[in-house]
């Protein structure tokens, strides 16, 4: 209510502005120079800020959700563009049942806490549903250790134990740096030769760069991120809105 009011005194004082400005133009030497009437005007629009600052608080949120409306919007329309990518990527890990009917694509970065915050509700998701396939998609934002560890779950997908090693990660909550990744890597019984070598592989360096234009096509900044049939959702989420979004998509809704 208050930005409204405030909205429309502006819009009034504009207006007056204008009149005013309008009438005494031919008279006024300095065009620059303000008149008192746009002093006062100006002095009530700032006094009446300091007086109400949730108004300016309401109105840079208002704003802020509206460009991630529109930014959301943007990525969703190209999702069908990048479908086959998203969905048939040989490179990707897939958790779940491979088979599956429904498909969940997530964009994570194994350093990202809110990656880590939504892991135990997507666990109970695959758990639930038995038709339900994860296709995970490196996409390391977080500096070059989170490089250094997509590369790592990459290699461990070639030598077939993606899912161990992922575990591994994800239980580890300490920050995750290089020699954390070995370690882990051995416990989980990797050959940590084979490791090093594919991690540097032209293959690995394709998926993680594909993975990128992909997310830059679809306007994410930010990890997590999922694209559930033809939904994208920037960000965390509760199990609930997964649930139905996975049902949505199952149903033929999206």
């Amino acid at each position: 209510m208050l930005l409204r009011e405030f909205l429309v005194a502006l819009v009034v004082a504009a207006a007056f502005l204008h009149g005013s400005g309008s009438s005494t133009s031919a008279q006024t030497a300095s065009p620059q120079a303000a008149s008192p009437d746009q002093d006062a005007v100006q002095r009530a629009i700032h006094d009446y800020i300091l007086e109400h600052p949730e108004v300016l608080i309401q109105s840079l949120r208002i704003g802020k959700e509206r460009e991630q409306q529109r930014q959301a919007a943007l990525g969703k329309s190209m999702i069908g563009s990048f479908r086959k990518e998203l969905l048939q990527d040989e490179n990707a890990p897939i958790l779940g049942n491979p088979a599956g009917d429904v498909t969940v694509v997530e964009f994570f970065d194994y350093r990202c806490p809110y990656c880590r915050q939504m892991e135990p509700s997507l666990q109970k998701l695959v758990d639930s549903d038995r038709g339900l396939r994860i296709v995970e998609k490196e996409f390391p934002i977080l500096g070059p250790a989170s490089v250094y560890t997509a590369r790592a779950a990459l290699a461990a997908h070639r030598q077939g134990k993606h899912k161990q090693f992922r575990d591994a990660l994800m239980a580890k909550k300490a920050n995750i740096d290089e020699a954390t990744v070995l370690k882990l890597a051995e416990e989980v019984g990797l050959d940590i030769d084979r490791l090093k070598a594919d991690m540097n592989s032209p293959e690995v360096d394709r998926e993680i760069d594909h993975t990128r234009e992909i997310a830059k096509a679809l306007r994410l900044s930010g990890t997590p991120a999922f694209v559930i049939g033809s939904e994208l959702v920037p960000g965390g989420t509760d199990l609930e809105t997964l649930r139905s979004l996975v049902d949505d998509a199952r149903h033929g809704l999206n």
